[in-house]
């Protein structure tokens, strides 16, 4: 398949996203973005998928249960997707920190940590 060197421009949600796949599918950032153009362009010239049962589904307008196998399964890949992105914006450290809280995260190891909020006048010990 010959590749266009065509800009195009696209979210910045959709790119990081692509970045954060591609290397898990062993393609660049572009290539995955292509792949699921395709897979979107099979998904609403498909005679079998109802794209407009899908976005009302996606909307809240109709019940996922009234979706065939196939629907389904593309409902449950954007609700994945619209989680990962959601859960990438999320940072409670951050938040923790500016409200001055202490909390708790696993580390690697699976080792609960306690993290206490640095204090304005902290000094960095040597």
């Amino acid at each position: 398949m010959a590749l266009s060197n065509s800009p195009i421009r696209i979210d910045e949600d959709i790119h990081e996203a692509a970045r954060a796949v591609a290397p898990l599918m062993s393609r660049s950032a572009s290539q995955q973005v292509s792949h699921w153009a395709r897979i979107g362009r099979e998904i609403e010239s498909s005679p079998s998928t109802s794209v407009r049962d899908i976005e009302r589904v996606l909307s809240g307008e109709a019940h996922y249960d009234d979706l065939g196998a196939h629907e389904q399964a593309i409902v449950r890949s954007e609700w994945s997707e619209r989680m990962r992105g959601q859960l990438r914006a999320l940072n409670f450290a951050e938040q923790f920190e500016a409200e001055g809280r202490p909390y708790v995260e696993l580390d690697d190891n699976g080792d609960v940590v306690r993290r206490e909020p640095l204090r304005p006048d902290a000094t960095a010990e040597a």
